[in-house]
């Protein structure tokens, strides 16, 4: 179990050298200022349920390569991405790049970030 945790601790310090990443606090800006972009919830079916970003749409990580481009098939539009606390978002970004999206962010920090802002 150690390994394949670490596998994945592996692909996210990987991704993280080729993304960027967004404070919570510039997404809330963003948000605020009515700014054109689209915010992507990557978490799970239940962990939307439960809560998120009043301003996002849900893709879970599992169907966010397979159904991007019925949302946005530009590949120049700003795309933040979000999960609880940042990993997954940040490898799902890099695989958005990989797709040819050029203007793909992480929320820093996830959800949870978000959620304990002052």
């Amino acid at each position: 179990m150690d390994s394949i945790k670490n596998y994945f601790d592996q692909k996210v310090c990987a991704a993280k050298l080729t993304i960027q990443e967004i404070e919570p606090e510039a997404v809330t800006s963003k948000i605020e200022s009515g700014d054109d972009f689209l915010l992507i919830d990557i978490r799970e079916d239940n962990e939307w349920d439960i809560a998120h970003i009043p301003a996002a749409i849900h893709l879970g990580r599992g169907i966010l390569d397979r159904d991007i481009a019925k949302n946005t098939s530009d590949p120049q539009s700003e795309i933040v991405l979000y999960c609880a606390s940042g990993s997954r978002s940040a490898v799902a970004a890099d695989l958005l790049q990989e797709m040819g999206y050029n203007n793909v962010l992480s929320m820093k920090g996830g959800f949870k970030a978000w959620t304990s802002q002052s």
